[in-house]
């Protein structure tokens, strides 16, 4: 288990041990998924989620774009409720920020946010503002999905086929060319590229301005075609072994069935002659955001008609056992170690 999950499983346990009643039947689905589902009681259910994106760790001020950091911070909460099938109504943002900052740097930021905010046809509708040394975002996000619809981590089951959705390791290649080119990012505001590396403006866009899959995930949801579901944070070796964790299960992976990025070698050369390895950005690049659900065999056929289909990929199967594990065309096995982004990795 890597070492972010142990945290948040060593914060379930304080609050599970306390001696106030912690447990709600209006609470449907607590800590340790992609979101939290509350009853509302109705037809529907509340689903809730929050985020954060923090300088210096997330984001870099003198490499990505202030519309972008605004853009993308929205984008990435959002695909938590993405990865219960649900759809987003509210958000609420925490911003603290340095008094510096509070000129053309926020309204760019807000742009950005503005712009994310109506293609997720979500609203603002509240949130608190401070003042710090560096910019400190946090968001939480409102949505809803039809009562009891909500796709958990939990429900994959041995034989079900699994599946992610488009192409892994593009964000992960977009950060590489930043940090190793240096790349002036800012031209990218908008989506209309404006510097000179214009051969790159593709390459770059899936890291500054994420697309998640929405329509997807609820269409998943709504005709429980998917038996387990999250979205790809943190890289496929990292969020399948979460999700496995989750089920009580293990899976087999063939990474010749890996839908990856290709990197054409005029990009490779306009990086600086930069050495990646696409199958390795796939397993272990973070920040796709591309989904990553597991089918039962019987509702393989009826996929075809999920949103985006083309792009959906067989990428293995659950197992009985509890490892995740690699098996190239030649049938040899290697364990899956989950090497994707983890903030307390040393």
């Amino acid at each position: 288990m890597d070492r972010e999950s142990k945290l948040v499983e060593r914060i379930g346990r304080a609050f599970r041990s306390g001696s106030r009643r912690t447990h709600d039947s209006a609470l449907r689905l607590g800590i340790g998924d992609d979101a939290a589902v509350i009853s509302s009681g109705g037809k529907n259910d509340w689903v809730l989620s929050c985020d954060a994106f923090l300088e210096g760790v997330h984001f870099l001020a003198k490499t990505h774009p202030a519309d972008s950091v605004g853009y993308k911070s929205l984008v990435r909460a959002t695909s938590d409720l993405a990865a219960v099938g649900a759809t987003p109504r509210y958000f609420l943002l925490t911003l603290a920020i340095p008094a510096n900052r509070t000129g053309v740097w926020l309204d760019e930021f807000l742009n950005g946010m503005a712009r994310a905010a109506s293609s997720l046809k979500t609203v603002l509708a509240g949130g608190d503002t401070t003042q710090s040394s560096v910019v400190s975002i946090s968001i939480t996000v409102v949505g809803e999905i039809g009562r009891g619809q909500a796709v958990t981590r939990s429900g994959a089951r041995p034989g079900d086929i699994i599946y992610v959705s488009g192409t892994l390791g593009r964000a992960q290649l977009g950060l590489e060319l930043l940090l190793h080119r240096k790349i002036k990012a800012s031209g990218l505001r908008g989506g209309r590229a404006k510097h000179s590396d214009r051969a790159l403006q593709s390459f770059l866009r899936p890291h500054l301005y994420p697309n998640i899959r929405l329509a997807l995930g609820a269409w998943l949801a709504k005709r429980r075609m998917a038996s387990a579901m999250m979205d790809l944070s943190d890289g496929l070796s990292t969020d399948l072994a979460r999700l496995c964790a989750a089920s009580g299960v293990g899976a087999q992976i063939f990474p010749d069935l890996v839908p990856r990025v290709a990197i054409p070698a005029e990009i490779s050369k306009l990086a600086g002659g930069l050495k990646l390895d696409p199958l390795k950005m796939a397993l272990h690049g973070g920040e796709d955001y591309e989904l990553l659900f597991t089918v039962s065999p019987r509702n393989v056929e009826n996929l075809r008609a999920a949103p985006g289909f083309s792009q959906l990929k067989a990428i293995g199967e659950v197992t009985r056992g509890k490892s995740v594990v690699l098996i190239d065309k030649n049938g040899t096995k290697q364990h899956l170690e989950p090497r994707g982004w983890d903030p307390f990795r040393s």
